[in-house]
């Protein structure tokens, strides 16, 4: 075995860096921006200026290098009765409360924007679904091609004049070589392989359609699309108060209680809804034990991926997840889909008799730091999975921001944004831990990240605890008086967001007035972090296209939704 590497980490403040938190200067915003604003629009998260649709690259270099907005964390479409928009949702990785919106109205009969592309590597697959779900056409886009639904698909889902009964065709397509238009070279080395999309190194039903030339990646083309359910749609069909934290779930299903508090983050910051102090300290702990969830299942399936070990590795992953998914069913009631927050709280307290759950708790705490050990013994110190991942999946930070990267994707390129302590919520300024970042920017930082956020997961959890333990039994309030029907006030728009196991999770709501959401938007980690999969693996070979999917952790009911 080799020595497992070992790095120092800081820990953070209890009183976080109020530089990192503080606010945009809206004046300096406006002064920056006036040469292209044609108006203000009203968001609860950020100022939002209205653009032309012509200036849109011009807008984001100016914010870009003169303001240091160098992350584009979203895209949202949507259609009005009068016009379509196109809201770009931007802030900076080494300040996170720094945010602004640029809002692009487009005309009804011919919605045309220019793309972000060329100044936001994101922005490809951002503006490929929002032609493909809404309409939108954004000219100079370099591959102007449906992600989600087949290319030969009739309308766009989440339009207002989407005949959803209209009888689809889906054409039978051949693949074209990228890099031999004519496909009839004979003394070419070049060979075309489909993986996915039932492979079990895809992680689910994922398609890379990959050109090989000799045994080196030349180009590969992720095809998602195939788990879509139009997850946003459905959440505009449900109302606010209980039916549409459910369905996140079903995103990221490995590590889903991050998402049910992206969910509720959002709608209470549209609705006003405080939280009790209470209630906060039980949705840390609750998310923690669920990235638990999502870190142990990336160990395990990821040492399959790379060295095919399923006796030790993954089982030894899969023993700790089981012990952490009967705290959770001890906690919520549920192994899979929790359902554990609503919006103003919690469902419950702990379950009775506490003490005993607190026990459980710590005690899986204590056998914690050994375990851990084992893995450093079983992974990272395994020679055979550093020659794997050592150097390979390459991802520089520069790059990384381009594709709006983040979690330990991210943080594995020594990008240092974690949105608990960076936009903070929920008891995390309250606590101590660390962000965990490494520098090796290769398959192999990334699964340090995550082997050491197990770690940092279990500290937030442990001080969790003794607060529970010690909370005044007539002060454990578990939600606020949140209102039967909700109705938020008429064309209110917020864009809130969590850190989840995979990264940023982001959630864009505009109300109407009644009880479900006029526009939901749901900003997935899982899909930002894989559109970086071509600059991690063309030019390196087949095995190392593997890892490299392996260490972004994507879950396709994230990707797709």
């Amino acid at each position: 075995m080799s020595e497992t590497p070992q790095r120092e980490r800081e820990p953070i403040d209890p009183e976080f860096d109020h530089q990192r938190t503080e606010g945009v200067d809206e004046a300096a915003l406006e002064e920056l921006l006036e040469p292209y604003a044609i108006g203000r629009d009203d968001h609860e998260n950020a100022p939002a200026f209205v653009i032309r649709p012509d200036e849109v690259q011009e807008t984001l270099r100016l914010l870009r290098d003169e303001a240091g907005f160098d992350h584009l964390s979203c895209i949202t479409p949507q259609e009005y009765e009068d016009r379509y928009e196109s809201i770009i949702h931007l802030t900076k990785y080494d300040q996170r409360t720094h945010e602004v919106t640029l809002v692009v109205p487009l005309p009804k009969d011919d919605p045309r924007c220019e793309t972000a592309e060329p100044v936001f590597r994101t922005a490809d697959w951002h503006e490929r679904e929002a032609f493909d779900l809404v309409g939108i056409d954004y000219e100079g886009h370099p591959d102007p091609r449906r992600i989600l639904l087949p290319e030969s698909w009739q309308g766009h889902p989440l339009s207002m004049g989407y005949d959803q009964d209209k009888p689809q065709v889906v054409e039978f397509a051949e693949h074209a070589n990228p890099l031999q238009p004519d496909q009839e070279v004979p003394e070419s080395d070049t060979m075309l392989i489909n993986i996915g999309p039932h492979h079990p190194a895809t992680h689910g039903v994922l398609h890379l359609k990959t050109t090989l030339d000799g045994e080196t990646v030349a180009d590969v083309d992720p095809d998602v699309g195939y788990l879509h359910r139009c997850e946003e749609q459905m959440c505009q069909q449900g109302t606010y108060r209980y039916q549409i934290i459910p369905y996140s779930n079903r995103w990221d299903y490995t590590a889903n209680l991050p998402n049910e508090w992206a969910v509720a983050r959002a709608i209470e910051d549209l609705a006003d809804i405080e939280v009790p102090e209470y209630a906060q300290v039980l949705r840390t702990m609750a998310t923690e034990f669920g990235r638990m969830l999502g870190h142990f299942l990336a160990l395990g399936t990821f040492a399959l991926d790379v060295y095919g070990d399923f006796t030790a590795t993954f089982q030894y992953a899969f023993r700790d997840r089981e012990v952490v998914q009967d705290i959770l069913e001890d906690l919520t009631g549920q192994r899979m889909m929790f359902y554990f927050f609503r919006l103003g709280g919690v469902a419950w307290d702990l379950p009775e008799p506490r003490e005993e759950f607190i026990e459980k708790s710590r005690d899986f705490l204590d056998e914690l730091p050994a375990k851990i050990d084992e893995y450093h013994a079983l992974i990272t110190g395994n020679e055979i999975f550093q020659i794997r991942t050592v150097e390979t999946g390459i991802l520089e930070p520069d790059v990384a921001k381009s594709y709006g990267c983040t979690g330990p994707v991210a943080r594995g390129s020594g990008i240092d944004y974690d949105l608990r302590r960076d936009d903070p919520y929920g008891y995390y300024p309250n606590l101590e831990w660390d962000v965990v970042t490494e520098d090796g920017c290769d398959n192999f930082s990334r699964v340090l990240v995550r082997l050491y956020e197990i770690e940092e997961s279990a500290k937030i959890i442990e001080q969790c605890l003794d607060l529970l333990a010690e909370w005044p039994e007539d002060e454990r309030t578990v939600q606020s008086n949140v209102p039967r029907t909700l109705k938020p006030d008429p064309d209110t728009e917020t864009y809130r967001a969590v850190e989840s196991a995979k990264g940023e999770l982001g959630i864009y709501v505009r109300s109407d007035g009644t009880n479900k959401p006029a526009r939901f938007k749901i900003r997935s980690p899982c899909f930002h972090n894989l559109s970086a999969l071509p600059e991690m693996a063309e030019g390196e070979y087949v095995a190392d296209l593997i890892a490299s999917l392996g260490s972004l952790d994507i879950v396709l009911g994230s990707v797709d939704r």
